[in-house]
């Protein structure tokens, strides 16, 4: 099947094809139809699917067959949840979009809203938006929904997983309830289907892949190791594979701080992404990544989803996920567009449950290596009463801090009360 074939506009053609497309994606071939219908669609796709396209081309035209408004009110609304996914979906609708009458933008949290403000004013037909900044204009009056024509959720499971559900309800009860209603989750889960049966009205159901499926190509492997040699391994994999873009989790934003600095100092350039880092500083870091000058990226959850990473060879799981669909979430960064990919995990004796849990979802057993040099000796019982030992460490090391601090304001209680007898003497 061609685009062509799909019933999509001259214009749109011709962006497709100055992007370099010539053949619809599964999940482009299946909603675009649909969308153009005019009906809700609920889709099943992960990211690098194609799925942005699958719903920006059919929305773009849909929104051009009617003559643009003079004072061009918002007509579509897409929601995402993080910067980075907003940021990129914006550069897919501006490039579809670059021979149409049509004006878009992008707001999210993190940087100056007054840019953002202007953009606004001025008028345009489609914004992409984060939850918590979208309403932050909404409430002071910057935003309008009563003309939305489309809503899009994109990667509704992962807002639902970072706690944006009264965010969401309170954007559904702004827009008109006369809307094409579009909803992408990479998982249908039980909270997912309550969602989409409060938002839908008689929605076609659309799989690009089989849910909690992985991706075909990604090589998967896991490698038994004592959580305090993980560091070690890593730079092992990195340094004797000579690999380049490699995407690494860890469960904390302090961890992969940690382990950031640690491969610097073993002379492999890397950047940590979290959400405590600055827009700017992530946007920074993911664009060294993609440029080639930063050779790892370790992230947290946060950047699971939305990482528009062309043909990334390697994911590590230093850490484990505790929720088995995000580890689905991460190692479905790899593997992409056709190309292969290999996700490995290290797994800690403590983390030999989360390899279960994934292995049911996944419906396949992982396999189990072990490094020489690195065969694993811990034993949970050793584990927790290191854990414990260094919780009494860090007690200990807290009320010490504590006592200094109040010595310390005494002192100084006392020292201020010298100098003021000494004050009230001279004034006599």
């Amino acid at each position: 099947m061609s685009f062509q074939s799909l019933g999509l506009s001259e214009a749109l053609l011709k962006a497709i094809s100055k992007k370099g497309y010539t053949t619809p994606s599964p999940i482009q071939e299946k909603a675009i139809p649909v969308i153009l219908e005019g009906k809700d669609v609920l889709a099943s796709a992960q990211t690098g699917t194609g799925k942005t396209a699958g719903f920006t081309l059919p929305m773009l035209q849909l929104l051009t067959e009617t003559e643009a408004r003079r004072r061009r009110p918002i007509r579509a609304l897409v929601l995402t949840p993080t910067r980075e996914l907003a940021a990129q979906i914006y550069d897919n609708v501006k490039a579809y979009s670059e021979f149409l009458d049509i004006r878009s933008t992008v707001i999210f949290g993190g940087v100056n809203q007054k840019p953002q403000v202007r953009t606004l004013r001025q008028g345009v037909d489609i914004l992409i938006a984060t939850p918590g900044r979208l309403l932050d204009l909404q409430n002071q009056g910057e935003i309008s929904l009563s003309k939305i024509e489309f809503l899009v959720l994109d990667e509704a499971d992962r807002m639902l997983d970072m706690g944006f559900v009264r965010d969401i309800k309170k954007v559904i009860s702004l827009v008109p309830r006369k809307r094409q209603t579009l909803l992408f989750s990479a998982t249908f889960s039980k909270s997912i289907k309550e969602l989409a049966s409060s938002m839908l009205h008689k929605p076609v159901l659309v799989e690009a892949t089989p849910e909690n499926t992985t991706a075909e190509k990604v090589n998967q492997t896991t490698y038994r190791v004592d959580k305090s040699k993980k560091t070690a391994l890593v730079t092992k994999f990195i340094k004797e594979g000579n690999w380049n873009q490699v995407l690494v989790f860890t469960r904390t934003k302090h961890g992969a701080n940690r382990l950031s600095q640690k491969l610097d100092k073993a002379g492999i350039t890397s950047a940590a992404i979290h959400g405590n880092k600055t827009q700017n500083a992530r946007t920074k870091a993911l664009a060294g990544f993609k440029k080639g000058t930063i050779r790892v990226l370790v992230a947290t959850d946060i950047a699971a989803r939305g990482l528009d990473i062309p043909l990334l060879p390697y994911v590590i799981n230093y850490e484990l996920p505790n929720v088995p669909e995000d580890y689905v979430h991460r190692i479905g960064r790899t593997g992409r567009a056709g190309a292969s990919g290999q996700a490995i995990s290290l797994v800690g004796v403590d983390e030999k449950e989360y390899v279960r849990g994934i292995e049911k979802l996944l419906g396949e057993k992982l396999p189990s290596n072990i490094v020489p040099g690195f065969e694993p000796t811990d034993t949970i019982e050793e584990l927790k009463a290191r854990a414990a030992e260094n919780k009494q460490q860090h007690r200990q090391s807290r009320n010490n801090r504590s006592r200094n601090n109040s010595q310390k304001s005494e002192g100084n209680n006392t020292n201020s009360r010298s100098s003021r007898n000494r004050n009230r003497r001279r004034n006599r």
